[in-house]
């Protein structure tokens, strides 16, 4: 019989410990260990949880009906050892209860996080007063700049599969769209040369899309082309939005490639490097 054989009997048979095992035969833990895989610990050695008179207790309480936070206060334990204990087990009860407990629990959430969204819309409310002290009234150059960086953002480009110099801006966002028709007006271009259209989903109504792009944009709803209904990519919904879908605004300017030209002439000014004086390293 071999030494493995001699410490699985001896495990099995005699209901020795690891460490009387070892102490017979002179071995490492390691090797022990691995000659007794799979076979069953004596009862005698397992050491009793300290804990399994609390576990059985929470469950208990559970069944009779208590909720996670009273049993981790009636056993001093973490919530999350209460939960831990008693997740298995669903709490029964009177659904009208349930709500209550819901609407509660609510309730001290928006109590705990008022004060900071307080404190966070006051904070958002001073830095945009900053900025706009920052910036002042915009002059031609500035709204020139601002329009062409939009345009080549959100713009359509040229490419050499399709070399149609046109501008046309597509875009969701209204502040976005009142800028650039402003860097249009600076440049001259006639509302008569504009071409304005809302872009919309096919769930959206019309007659309100058109109404809202033209509030916020300051146009006349006479100005926008009827509204062009196609498929497009779901766009996300935040919490501080309404669910009314507005679409997206298409500007098209009739005639404009030499337009284009000039916004992409800015765009290659702007990406110069910057002029350094004579005798410096560049």
């Amino acid at each position: 019989m071999d030494m493995g054989e001699v410490a699985r009997r001896l495990r099995a048979d005699d209901q020795l410990s690891i460490a009387q095992i070892r102490e017979l035969l002179g071995v490492s833990r390691a090797q022990i260990d691995d000659w007794l895989r799979g076979v069953p610990v004596p009862e005698w050695t397992k050491r009793p949880n300290a804990k399994d008179e609390l576990r059985a207790r929470a469950v208990d309480l559970r069944r009779s009906g208590h909720t996670v936070p009273g049993i981790a206060e009636e056993l001093g334990v973490a919530r999350s050892t209460a939960w831990q204990w008693t997740k298995h087990i669903p709490l029964a009860g009177d659904p009208a209860d349930a709500e209550r407990r819901r609407a509660n629990a609510r309730r001290m959430t928006d109590a705990r996080w008022e004060r900071h969204r307080s404190e966070r819309a006051v904070h958002r409310r001073r830095l945009a007063a900053e900025s706009a002290a920052r910036i002042g009234p915009l002059d031609e150059r500035d709204l020139l700049l601002l329009g062409s960086v939009i345009y080549w953002c959100a713009g359509t480009k040229a490419t050499p599969a399709r070399p149609n110099e046109r501008v046309e801006l597509v875009t969701a966002d209204a502040r976005l769209g009142l800028i650039f028709l402003r860097f249009l007006d600076a440049l001259g271009v006639a509302r008569s040369d504009l071409s304005l259209r809302v872009l919309l989903q096919e769930a959206a109504d019309p007659e309100s899309a058109v109404s809202w792009w033209a509030d916020h944009l300051g146009a006349p709803v006479e100005d926008f082309r009827a509204p062009h209904r196609k498929r497009l990519p779901p766009m996300p919904v935040r919490p501080d939005q309404s669910a009314e879908r507005h679409g997206r605004l298409r500007i098209r300017v009739c005639h404009s490639r030499d337009l284009y030209r000039t916004i992409e002439g800015v765009l290659d000014a702007l990406a110069e490097p910057a002029d350094v004086p004579d005798g410096e390293a560049r």
